[in-house]
């Protein structure tokens, strides 16, 4: 059981958080006022996400605070102050600059949290490049799709990366130019790359940053669809303003805290609040170059002594199982707010998180497109588990239903079901999806941008998560387009049709399960599976490949050939088929 409230207690003076009375706040909020937060390069040189993260705190006397604690495998922690990521970014704008890099050019980065992607990261935004990272488990297929769709002219990354899942693909990135390469032996390296560390070396440590518009685009995030490619979702230099103040908001951070944002960089939420909100708003950011491991996380938050803690909710559920013995035999004394996000958090892990921390953990809701926390559940403001919370000052939201003609209409009735929308115009809000102008203009309407959730407000005005109204799959916080991982297994010889759904899982929300017509002549058992799921893995990676395969000689497809993935989902979970009007009839 758990309770259907949290009530927080009264703010006193020493625990007062960075919000504390919401409905004032939210009053008399702006988000042009709001902008007095940043400094804004010298002489009204506009706005740099690269100097807002480092530069200014530099500027201001702050050089020896530490920006970012690295943790490698073995516990062995090395410490990067503003100043030493003043320098190295700088440095790596430099070569940028070098090798001619210009401003809009796009920036990749394929690696594991290594120093110097955050270097590359904060140099490219100061030469004022796009800068994105990639999930350094994919494999070659969606590495070869997001870097040509994202036009790729610079890719930094390791040498065992290089080798594994760029070289395969590399006559097919027509427009990369450059491979730098973190960790190779200069006097070893493969054709075509370059040892990053030695141009660092060759590089000046001073830079200036030339001026930059808010509106220039700075950060390029891929997020799956239900069919076709991934969408390239871009952001400008602006969005650092909706990441500091959410931060500040949402996650209660200030300069004095300890801050440990636990996803990876491949991931929006491991940029916009793994690198850019803290950096903006001065923390001290730990970074843990291992995988999740229960003990170890728990031995992090003890020995480094975090103090605001974001994270998935899988992890969350994966750290459930073990009950609250080894939180409870920890020295945790200076944690003081936890936060989730990635998909809906259960009520049980809220409450959880009270049994084992002293601290009810408080999930938020935002979106690849939104570009930073949109919804939220606050450190002063009382929690209803399960709910996403409360829209952030400066935010919009509403329920919609879409008309016929295109136009959409608000809900005013409490608990109704609808599509979550936000009015257009907070400062992360996507600029747009590279080369898909259509398809960016389709997320909105009338003013408000529609963001593919279903969502309910109860009578307090709290939204409630429903479900999505597409067949995109939500696992382990990440979002995965069914028709890529389609596309990948029907390149298989035995395959003539897939179908993939989401199948609800108690740990990762939901996994990967396709259902497999074969072609004549092979036999559906278990070794094939196995086969296919290895297949799978080795062109997609673990994280986006199939956990389960389900052969079958009859899938339903629409009259027009098209496979029916809802009806697919309604079988495996037995609910109702709904109208079949569509459905392809055997003869």
């Amino acid at each position: 059981m758990h309770p259907d409230r949290i009530s927080k207690p009264a703010a006193t003076s020493a625990s007062a958080p960075n919000l504390v009375d919401y409905a004032k706040t939210r009053a008399g909020f702006s988000w042009e006022r709001a902008r007095n937060v940043l400094t804004g390069l010298p002489d009204g040189g506009g706005i740099n996400i690269g100097f807002e993260t480092v530069a200014r705190h530099v500027r201001d006397g702050r050089a020896a605070h530490p920006a970012l604690i690295f943790i490698d495998k073995d516990f062995v922690s090395k410490t990067l102050s503003f100043g030493d990521l003043e320098s190295s970014s700088n440095r790596f704008a430099n070569v940028l600059a070098e090798l001619g890099v210009a401003a809009g050019d796009a920036v990749f980065a394929l690696s594991g949290r290594n120093p110097l992607l955050y270097a590359a990261a904060v140099g490219t935004w100061k030469q004022r490049a796009v800068f994105c990272a990639l999930f350094a488990a994919f494999g070659p297929e969606p590495i070869a799709a997001r870097m040509t769709i994202g036009k790729a002219r610079v890719l930094v990354t390791t040498a065992a990366l290089y080798r594994r899942k760029i070289l395969p693909i590399r006559d097919r990135l027509s427009d990369l130019r450059h491979v730098l390469l973190i960790d190779a032996d200069p006097d070893d390296l493969p054709a075509g790359t370059q040892s990053l560390p030695a141009l660092l070396a060759a590089a000046g440590e001073q830079f200036t940053i030339a001026p930059t518009d808010p509106e220039a685009f700075a950060l390029l995030h891929f997020t799956s669809g239900t069919t076709g490619k991934p969408k390239g979702a871009l952001h400008a230099h602006a969005a650092v303003l909706a990441h500091h103040v959410t931060a500040s908001f949402a996650l209660d951070l200030t300069a004095d805290d300890t801050y440990w944002c636990t996803a990876d960089p491949g991931w929006v939420t491991g940029i916009s609040y793994g690198v850019v909100a803290p950096l903006s708003i001065g923390a001290t950011s730990i970074v843990d170059e291992a995988e999740f491991e229960v003990e170890r996380w728990y031995r992090i938050l003890e020995e480094q002594r975090v103090s605001v803690w974001y994270t998935a909710p899988t992890a969350v559920r994966m750290m459930m199982k073990h009950g609250t013995d080894l939180a409870t035999s920890r020295k945790l004394d200076a944690l003081r707010f936890i936060a989730s996000v990635g998909e809906p958090l259960n009520p049980e892990a809220v409450s959880w998180g009270q049994a084992a921390f002293g601290l009810p953990f408080h999930d938020n809701w935002w979106q690849t497109e939104t570009g930073g926390i949109m919804i939220a559940n606050y450190a002063a403001v009382d929690i209803k588990p399960g709910s996403m919370g409360l829209p952030m000052p400066g935010i919009e939201a509403a329920v919609v239903n879409r008309r016929e003609d295109g136009s959409i209409e608000v809900v005013d009735a409490v608990d109704e079901e609808g599509e979550l929308a936000l009015r257009a115009g907070w400062p992360s809000m996507f600029r747009g999806y590279l080369d898909e102008e259509e398809r960016y203009r389709q997320c909105f309407a009338d003013g408000w941008y529609l963001s593919g959730d279903l969502a309910r407000i109860d009578a307090e005005g709290y939204f409630w998560f429903v479900g999505r109204a597409d067949d995109v799959i939500k696992s382990s916080g990440h979002l995965i387009g069914p028709f890529e991982v389609e596309s990948a297994l029907m390149e298989h010889p035995a395959v003539a049709e897939v179908g993939v759904i989401g199948k609800p899982d108690p740990v990762a929300m939901e996994i990967v399960k396709a259902f497999v017509a074969l072609k004549p002549g092979h036999a559906a058992d278990d070794a094939l599976r196995r086969e296919l799921i290895g297949f799978a893995r080795k062109r997609l990676g673990a994280a986006v490949a199939p956990k389960e395969i389900e052969f079958s000689d009859d899938l339903p497809k629409t009259r027009s050939g098209k496979i029916m993935r809802r009806l697919l989902k309604a079988r495996e979970l037995g609910l109702p088929e709904g109208d079949t009007s569509t459905l392809e009839r055997k003869v």
